[in-house]
């Protein structure tokens, strides 16, 4: 009888940050590296432009930037961490209104996983309200969408960063794994 092998025991951390304007983002990027760990790896903006969902609240013009964070946290960090953005997002509104939208979420060597108040079918309930999002799946070589994933990441504009954090994720197993 054969078993599965066990979970990677880390995984790689990071967040998806949605922002209109620099400053707010400034914030909330030196908030989420005081809550979780220092940040190892920013990308460049990337217009939001495969959606109008966040234009009524955030306002025109909105931009993507995806962080990591240096520390690899175990999977059920997805929980804690989707809270812990909700209050940073919180504690940056005005006037009521989001300034940046936190999507928190890890890698590890097969797929990309959102976190997520909402549940949908495709989602999975982990615990305390938080949903997982299988936002992607890797496989022969590269990044693959699924149908409900958000339409910027099915776009591929996310791939050749993600690449990058999957091979920084690698060398951290690496790492830890000659510390043991």
């Amino acid at each position: 009888m054969s078993s599965a092998p066990p979970p990677d025991p880390l995984v790689k951390a990071f967040a998806a940050v949605l922002y209109a304007d620099a400053a707010a983002l400034e914030a909330a990027l030196a908030r989420l590296a005081a809550v979780f760990s220092p940040l190892d790896k920013r990308g460049p903006p990337h217009p939001f432009d495969q959606t109008d969902y966040y234009a009524a609240e955030m306002g025109a013009g909105l931009q993507r930037v995806l962080v990591s964070f240096a520390r690899l946290e175990p999977p059920g960090w997805l929980v804690p961490a989707k809270h812990a953005a909700t209050a940073i997002e919180d504690a940056l509104r005005v006037d009521g209104r989001r300034r940046v939208n936190l999507d928190v979420g890890y890698l590890d060597l097969g797929k990309v996983v959102l976190a997520s108040t909402k549940g949908r079918p495709t989602k999975l309930y982990l615990a305390q309200g938080i949903w997982a999002d299988l936002a992607l799946a890797y496989a022969q070589g590269r990044y693959q969408p699924q149908p409900w994933s958000f339409p910027d990441f099915r776009s591929g504009r996310y791939d050749a960063e993600l690449l990058a954090l999957r091979t920084r994720y690698k060398a951290q197993l690496r790492e830890a794994a000659g510390r043991a």
